[in-house]
């Protein structure tokens, strides 16, 4: 699970002196981005709705540099599912993933054009199961998360269906567990079924929510409730509970834990391009790009909610698309 030890090494992180909380900067040794003449034309992306605010955010720091005229931005956020098609389809230029791409909808690609998409790691994320903030819950193994969503609970944890089952007392003891979640088309439903649930099914009473915002609007306003989304979507109603393969290794959902692997739901946000090998890439693309992995995109990164990578991976995503 610990899917991210690999980004230790290119991204910055730094402590607040006295404080266990992170104050996130970008890396300094990312380019800060400027203008160039002869751009022109539509931005349109299709897919993660967890990335929605994100590229929304890069969107409209990117237009700040240019004419209204000359460039227009659509962002559309129904999740990662709708991504690969829209790209096949040629009705979107950028295809926002918070999971990867599966090899059926790599094939998919590739029999339409003769090569395979190309994904750029921007940003991390980090999954977390949300509380309502009045839940006294202290945190959760995974094999525990598992029997509160799944049906088939591959992890072996016994049934789970009310608080009292996860150890809770009083008032909280016969209380049923509410579950909120996502639908198949999100990438989010596909990260926890893989990742929690090992492929397992979810259980038939998830309360099946369009958006990872609205995930988090029913747990806040639901006391008994519990539900999975982005940790950009956090909010004051709510609670990220520390997760662990076992009660004694409970981590916060914090990004020095995401940083350094330990945290276990922690995963990499991409934005898919259709980029032939060995071409130049059109002039929208190309600064788009530029922008979403200088200072000031990964700025954006961190408004969002979100993690920013560091210079190593800015410069591994601008030479896949053949950018110097």
């Amino acid at each position: 699970m610990r899917m991210l030890r690999f980004l230790v090494a290119v991204a910055f992180l730094v402590l607040s002196a006295g404080s266990t909380s992170a104050q996130l900067k970008v890396d300094p040794k990312l380019p800060e981005y400027k203008k160039i003449d002869s751009v022109q034309g539509r931005i349109k992306s299709i897919g993660s709705d967890t990335m929605n605010n994100l590229m929304t955010l890069w969107a409209e720091g990117f237009a700040k540099y240019y004419d209204p005229k000359n460039v227009q931005a659509e962002i559309e956020g129904k999740g990662s599912t709708t991504a690969p098609p829209a790209l096949i389809a040629g009705t979107a230029n950028f295809g926002p993933m918070s999971r990867a791409m599966k090899n059926k909808e790599i094939d998919d690609f590739k029999e339409k054009f003769g090569y395979g998409p190309t994904a750029l790691t921007t940003s991390i994320d980090m999954l977390a199961i949300y509380v309502h903030k009045d839940n006294p819950i202290k945190g959760l193994t995974l094999a525990q998360v598992d029997a509160i969503f799944s049906k088939t609970r591959k992890s072996g944890h016994k049934e789970v269906k009310t608080w009292g089952d996860l150890g809770l007392t009083g008032e909280w003891a016969d209380k049923p567990i509410n579950i909120y979640g996502r639908n198949a088309a999100s990438g989010t439903y596909g990260f926890i079924k893989e990742h929690v649930l090992k492929n397992g099914d979810f259980k038939a009473e998830v309360k099946e929510q369009p958006g990872s915002s609205s995930v988090v609007q029913g747990v806040a306003s639901d006391k008994y409730a519990i539900g999975y989304s982005g940790i950009g979507y956090r909010t004051a109603d709510v609670k990220a509970v520390p997760l662990g393969l076992t009660e004694k290794e409970l981590v916060e959902a914090e990004p020095e834990n995401a940083y350094s692997g330990d945290y276990p739901l922690a995963r990499p946000l991409f934005v898919y391009v259709n980029y032939k090998p060995n071409s130049e890439i059109d002039p929208l693309r190309r600064e788009f790009i530029k922008y979403i992995f200088s200072k000031q995109g990964q700025e954006d990164v961190i408004k969002a909610g979100y993690l920013p990578v560091g210079e190593p991976i800015a410069r591994k995503a601008l030479a896949a698309v053949g950018i110097k």
